[in-house]
Parts: structure tokens; sequence; C-alpha cells
């Protein structure tokens, strides 16, 4: 098949989250699997970075219609990356400024009609690139591309026979605007309708890619489930609940060539589940990182993060206190709402020597928070997948997670009596659960054999893209029968 991926970050080129990751590492064992695949992303200002020389237009100018006049993109020739080809919209206008979503905090007013300028010059390009059997598109940022394509381009005998496939990442981001988007971007006023677009007086791009996509996936398979309840539907759960039958939950992969403790060029020390000796180096270069200075005997907690209410920070600020009474060391390392960063920060002030923070994002310094600590926090609210969970237990590091999404899908309750078991999970949204959870951990700490056991489980497990590629194959084979 020839799949054509639609997103608005990739790795390497453009990334804020684990989106980049996803798009970066399926499309390339897509095409191991024997595919032909194209990935299109907007060019934004940093993404020419990666790009030598002169820009290489394969297409010099799409005209995209606009209400008052019309906008033009080009389409770049951004080459091969191990077989995959990169495609960029180029309109300055639009991608060419600092931030990729806003600027400080706030979107641009604007993101609607930059992004549906990106959705019709993909359909347009394709029609002189490639038409691909199926459409992958990804988040709101790409949702409408299905749109477009069951109504203003359902004539077009170009693209008749091509699928499309969305991928919810996150539901809680949705890409809403006033009715009045409808005219903006030349649609139909048809689909301003509840079992449609409009959502309480809303227009909805995600809830617009569920309605008209072909097949809906999301990041694992208890989110699948999750989504199409009120609490984590965030007000698309009925949409949701609608799909159901096309609605599949595909866990995300990692890529192993990047995160690997017996390869990872940003440690101090290698290490296989054979040769545990690497990791006490990795945990002296994290503290020193961080300015920590404890006894071999102490864990060290990372938290590697979105500082974010959706993380589950307002259960750990709960438990700060008791935690510090606890002989332990914590190192956290992320950006995010300022409430949190100041709360880590004060966190930390409050007991310097053994709590230590940076607010930013320093990829380096995520390798080493994964290899260096002894346990690894993620109590989110909700995790649609989570990727630092998977980390860790590659590196031997002993998640600690709440019970949701990809994180209850992927860390298996450590049982004592059978050996078996990766992690720790509590399943209530209490601050208390958190803390006996913390609690259960230090004790398996404590007890060597226990604590070595539960590393070499969790180091032995794969999720490596193999699997969810396979299963991404089956979605989008279901996808292009039902444009046959």
């Amino acid at each position: 098949m020839q799949i054509v991926f639609a997103a608005s970050e990739c790795a390497p080129f453009v990334k804020t989250g684990g989106l980049a990751d996803v798009v970066g590492g399926l499309s390339q064992k897509i095409l191991k699997l024997g595919h032909e695949v194209s990935v299109y992303l907007p060019l934004y200002a940093g993404v020419r970075q990666h790009l030598e020389g002169e820009l290489n237009y394969v297409i010099r100018s799409i005209t995209i219609p606009g209400p008052h006049s019309n906008r033009f993109a080009g389409i770049v020739d951004g080459g091969q990356r191990d077989g995959v080809k990169f495609y960029f919209v180029d309109c300055p206008e639009m991608f060419d400024r600092q931030g990729i979503y806003g600027n400080n905090g706030d979107s641009y007013g604007d993101n609607a009609e930059r992004f549906g300028l990106f959705c019709r010059a993909v359909l347009e390009a394709t029609k002189q690139l490639g038409v691909p059997d199926v459409f992958h598109v990804h988040d709101w940022q790409s949702a409408l591309l299905p749109v477009l394509l069951r109504t203003v381009y359902n004539a077009d005998p170009a693209l008749k026979h091509s699928g499309s496939v969305l991928t919810i990442h996150n539901a809680a981001y949705q890409g809403t605007f006033p009715p009045s988007t409808v005219d903006e971007l030349l649609l139909p006023w048809d689909i301003f309708t509840f079992d449609k677009l409009e959502h309480y007086n809303t227009f909805n791009f995600l809830k617009g890619g569920i309605v008209y996509a072909d097949k809906v996936t999301t990041v694992s398979r208890r989110y699948a489930e999750e989504i199409q309840t009120p609490e984590f539907g965030n007000g698309l759960q009925g949409a949701l609940s609608q799909r159901r039958a096309d609605l599949v939950g595909i866990l995300n992969g990692v890529d192993y060539a990047e995160w690997d403790p017996a390869t990872d060029g940003n440690l101090a020390g290698h290490y296989t589940p054979h040769d545990l000796s690497g990791k006490r180096e990795c945990r002296k270069d994290l503290l020193h990182a961080f300015g920590l200075d404890v006894s071999e005997d102490t864990p060290v907690i990372g938290i590697c993060s979105r500082f974010a209410s959706q993380k589950g920070f307002d259960l750990l600020e709960q438990i700060a206190g008791r935690l510090a009474e606890r002989d332990v060391a914590v190192v956290a390392l992320g950006t995010g709402e300022p409430y949190y960063e100041k709360f880590f920060r004060d966190f930390a002030y409050a007991n310097a020597g053994r709590f230590s923070v940076q607010i930013r994002y320093d990829d380096a310094l995520a390798h080493k928070v994964e290899a260096g600590s002894d346990i690894f926090l993620m109590p989110s609210r909700f995790e649609p997948c989570g990727l630092n969970q998977i980390y860790s237990l590659k590196y031997g590091t002993i998640p600690v997670v709440r019970a949701t999404g990809g994180l209850d899908d992927t860390v298996e309750e450590w049982n004592p009596g059978l050996n078996s078991g990766t992690g720790f999970k509590f399943e209530a949204y209490e601050a208390q659960a958190l803390l006996d959870t913390i609690d259960r951990a230090l004790s398996a700490f404590y007890d060597k054999k226990q604590w070595s056991q539960l590393m070499q489980n969790g180091m032995a497990q794969d999720f490596s893209w193999d699997k969810p590629a396979r299963e991404y194959v089956a979605v989008y084979e279901e996808a292009a029968r039902k444009k046959a």
C-alpha cells in the first residue's frame, strides 16, 4: 500500500511531545513492512534548519481558496530518511513563526486557518506527487483532512479511492473554533450539525475527524475504552461511542535504537540485564547533574514530564511533606504550568540536598533521569499511552503509575509471591493511594533480591514498533477496503 502521514509534528524535524516520536517511529516501521510511506508536515521556522541548502520545491504553488482572497502554498521536498519521503507545506505567513501552535502560552488566533490550509495543501499535493491508498492523520491539527476528503473533495476522481485513518493521541486537545470557521474554510454549512462537526456551538476539528474518518485509532487499548466515558471523553464520548465499531486501541511503540541502556550515548555508563554495573555510574552521574549527594542506600525517584495537572502533580503536592519524611531523593525535569513549576521549585528549596528540579526540557538529561533513577513516578490523572514508563522498564527503573490508559496497559503490578510484574500501580485518583504505592515500591527496593527480579522483568519487556505497526497495517487495509 501507499500511505501518507499528515501531522503537525514528526521527530527529528519538530517535536513538542510524544506525537512527534510516534509519527517518526511508526512511519519507519510501516516502510520496513513493505509499504510506501510519505510524511507531510508544515514548514515551520524551526524546521528550516533541518533542510540543508536552498529549498527544493517539487510544487511551486498550490492555490488554497479563502473567503476574501486566496492563499498560496508550495511543497518542499524534504528528501528521504531511511526510505520514508518527507514533504513540507510552505506558506510563510501561516507557518514561519516563532511558535508552532502559539506564542508565550497563547494559541495563535488563526490556527483554524493555518491547519485548514495544511490539510487542503496535502490533498492537493498528493494529486501530483502520489495519491495514497490511505491518509493517516494525527490529532486535531490534521483531522480536517478526512472531512475535506468526504465533502469538498468527495467528487474528485483522483481521491475517490483513498481511505483515511485518524489517530487520537490525546482527546483533551480538540481544536475548537467559532462557527464562522465554516465560512472561513469554505466548507458546506450542512456539516455544522451536532452529529457532525458542531459541538456546543463550536467548530470542532477533532470531532470532524472522528465522524468522517474511515477508521479511528487511539494509542492504547485502555484509553480506547476510557474515551467513550464522560470522565475521559472530554465531551466527545458520544461521537466516539457512535464509532466504537471502527475505534481501535493500538499501543504506541518506542525506538529502542534511541532508548537502550546498552548503547545510549547520553549515559555515563552502559548496562544490560546480564551486567547492571553501569547503572551505578548512571546514578552517580544523575545525582551530580542535579547537585545531590545521598547515600547509596537512598532510592532515587525520577520525574521527567510536562508539569501539568493532567500528570497527577496535584496528588504529589498533597503528599510532598510526608514524602520528605522518607529516606528518598527526588529529581524532576520538565516545564509546564506556572503553578506546578513553582511547586517544584518550592519543594526543592525546602528540601535542598535531597530534592532537585530543573525547569527546562533537555533530551540528554531526560535519558540520564531514566537511567540513573531507581523509581520513575507517573501518577497521571489520565495518560493516553505514555512513553516514559516504557523507557523506564528498558532502563531497569521501576515505574510507579496510576492504572489509567497506556500506563495500565504497559505496567504489570509486582507480585512478590510469583516473582511476576514490572512495577507498582494504584487505581483511585487519591493522594493517599499514591503515597501507599510509593511505600510499596520502597519496601521492594530494600529487598535486593526482589528489586533485582523487578529490574530483570522490566528490561525483558518488548514495546518496539513491530507489533503495533502490523496492527496499523490491518487498520489501513480495512480503511482502504471501505473506499475500494
